[in-house]
This record gives C-alpha cells, sequence and structure tokens, in this order.
C-alpha cells in the first residue's frame, strides 16, 4: 500500500477525520482488528496533541499525518511548534524517556500552562500509555516534532 497522506489546520474538529481516516487505513493494510481501538485513540491522542500545540504557538501551518504499512502499520504526525520534546518507547523496552521540553517545562504548575499546553503535554503521557512502539522526535531546532507510532499487521497463512 502506497502511503496515505492527511494534512489539516489545527482545529480540533478535523481531528475526528483524521481518526476515522487512519482506522480505515490500518484495517486496509491489515492490523489486528482487537488493535484498531488502540490505533483510533493514538491517532487521536497525537493528532490533538499537534493541533493544542499550533494552538498555543498561534501557528496557523497544517498538521501532518502520514500513514504506511510495511513490516508495520505506522502512522506519522509531523506538528511545527517549537516545543522540543523527545519520547522514546519500544515494545522490547517498556522505559519512557522524556527529554527537553522548554515549552513545557516540568516544574510549571498546570494552572500557569495554557490550556492547550496542559493538553499537549498529557497527551505525551496517554500516547506513551497507548502505544508499545513510540517515538516523538524534534525535526530540527525549533522547528516542530514528530510523532511516530506503529502496530504489527496480522500475516495470512496462505
Amino acid at each position: 500500500m502506497p502511503t496515505v497522506r492527511l494534512s489539516f489546520s489545527p482545529a480540533p474538529a478535523h481531528v475526528r477525520t483524521a481518526r476515522l481516516v487512519g482506522v480505515a487505513v490500518a484495517r486496509r493494510a491489515g492490523v489486528a482488528e482487537e488493535l484498531l481501538e488502540e490505533v483510533r485513540l493514538a491517532i487521536g491522542e497525537a493528532c490533538s496533541r499537534a493541533v493544542a500545540l499550533h494552538r498555543s504557538h498561534g501557528l496557523d501551518d497544517l498538521v501532518d499525518v502520514a500513514m504506511a504499512d510495511g513490516d508495520r502499520f505506522t502512522v506519522r504526525v509531523v506538528d511545527r511548534a517549537a516545543n522540543g520534546a523527545v519520547v522514546h518507547k519500544t515494545p522490547q523496552d517498556d522505559a519512557v524517556v522524556l527529554l527537553s521540553d522548554p515549552a513545557l517545562p516540568l516544574t510549571t504548575p498546570p494552572d500557569l500552562l495554557a490550556e492547550e499546553a496542559v493538553a499537549a503535554r498529557m497527551g505525551l503521557a496517554l500516547l506513551a500509555g497507548l502505544v508499545d512502539d513510540l517515538n516523538v522526535s524534534e525535526l530540527g531546532e525549533g522547528i516542530g516534532t514528530e510523532v511516530r507510532m506503529s502496530w504489527p499487521l496480522e500475516r495470512s497463512s496462505d
């Protein structure tokens, strides 16, 4: 299957569309039926996080989503907010590493953060709990972040 790409303006209303498209593509790619709810939730959280970051930074740039299969079904959600969060979690290692996040310092009391910034921080925590293979990385200094998630594919025994 070729890569399916979706770009949308940073409005919460578009997250539902991204979830629906993501589940349809995951099903077509061969993700097990019992994992589809996890895929739906994870895509929703990653897209909501991107929307929240764009809104908290006053950005009108599009949020980009790419979905592809190969050895695994992979979803990449790219934001353009300079937040510097880095998360890495794999199925082989349950450890989650969360490194610097200058836009959302961990010492900042939640009541002083913008609602969107709190949503973005919570989105990372939820994603780490939902997805076994998760990687959130900086695109470059001040460029944005990429959330990469993947799920195994069912293989037919033909």
